[in-house]
C-alpha cells in the first residue's frame, strides 16, 4: 500500500453481520482501532521523507528494549506493542504531533479502504490446494497420481527446474492486502470499524487500514 495517505493500526476482533434498513445481511469484520497514538513526524528535513509514526496497543515496559522506552518516552505515549509509519505529504504530516490521539473518524462510512494483514499459516501444502491446480482424473489406474503436480522440469537440456516453479510448500503466513473494502459502520465510542467482507489475518491479528488507493471513494 504505497498511497501517500493516513491510516490506522488496528485488531481484527472477528466477523459478524449486520441488516440494512431494508433487511439485507451483510457481513463485516470488527477491526478495534483505540489507542491509535502519534509516536514520531519525519520530516523531509531531517529524515529525508515525510510520515507519521503511529503506535498501537500496550504492554509493560519490562519487555521494551531502553531505546524503545526512550523512544515512546520522548513522544510522551505509553509502551506499545507495535510501531507503525504511513507515508503522508509534508502538510498532512504538519498536522500531527507527538503524543496525539489518531481518532476512528479518520475514516467515515461508505469509504472505500485497503486492509493488509498476515495471512493465517496452513502450513506445509500440497501444489493443488497450495495453486488451485486441477487435480488428475481419479479412476483408470490413476489413484497414485491424483493429486501429484505433474512433471516439473524438462530433459538433459537444461536439466534443472526453473526457479519460481509453483510447486508444494508453504501455504498462508504472508503479506497480504485486500483491497476497496467498504466502511460499513464506525462506532466512535468504542473505536471500533465495521467492513464490508473479509481482511486478512487471525483474529487479535494486526490489521494497518487506510484510503483505497485504486478508488477516488477512498480518499478524504
Amino acid at each position: 500500500m504505497s498511497s501517500h495517505s493516513m491510516g490506522l493500526v488496528t485488531r481484527k476482533v472477528g466477523m459478524t453481520r449486520v441488516f440494512t434498513d431494508d433487511g439485507e445481511s451483510i457481513a463485516v469484520t470488527v477491526l478495534d482501532a483505540s489507542g491509535n497514538r502519534v509516536t514520531q513526524v519525519r520530516t523531509q528535513e531531517v529524515d529525508g521523507y515525510s510520515a507519521v509514526q503511529v503506535a498501537f496497543g500496550t504492554r509493560k515496559p519490562s519487555r521494551l528494549t531502553k531505546a524503545e522506552a526512550g523512544h515512546l518516552a520522548k513522544a510522551g505515549v505509553e509502551p506499545a506493542e507495535i510501531l507503525k509509519e504511513f507515508d503522508v505529504p509534508a502538510e498532512k504530516a504538519a498536522e500531527y504531533a507527538p503524543g496525539a490521539a489518531v481518532p476512528v473518524t479518520l475514516f467515515q462510512v461508505g469509504q472505500l479502504v485497503d486492509a493488509q494483514g498476515i495471512s493465517i499459516g496452513k502450513g506445509f501444502a500440497g501444489s493443488i490446494k497450495r495453486h488451485n491446480f486441477s487435480s488428475n482424473r481419479a479412476s483408470h489406474g490413476n489413484s497414485v497420481t491424483t493429486r501429484a503436480p505433474g512433471s516439473i522440469g524438462m530433459a538433459q537440456d537444461p536439466g534443472r527446474v526453473f526457479p519460481g516453479k509453483r510447486m508444494a510448500g508453504q501455504l498462508g503466513n504472508e503479506t497480504v492486502t485486500v483491497q476497496n473494502l467498504q466502511v460499513v459502520r464506525i462506532d466512535e465510542a468504542r473505536q471500533l470499524i465495521l467492513v464490508k467482507g473479509a481482511v486478512p489475518g487471525s483474529r487479535s491479528g494486526y490489521v494497518f487500514l487506510r484510503p483505497a488507493v485504486k478508488s477516488a471513494a477512498g480518499g478524504r
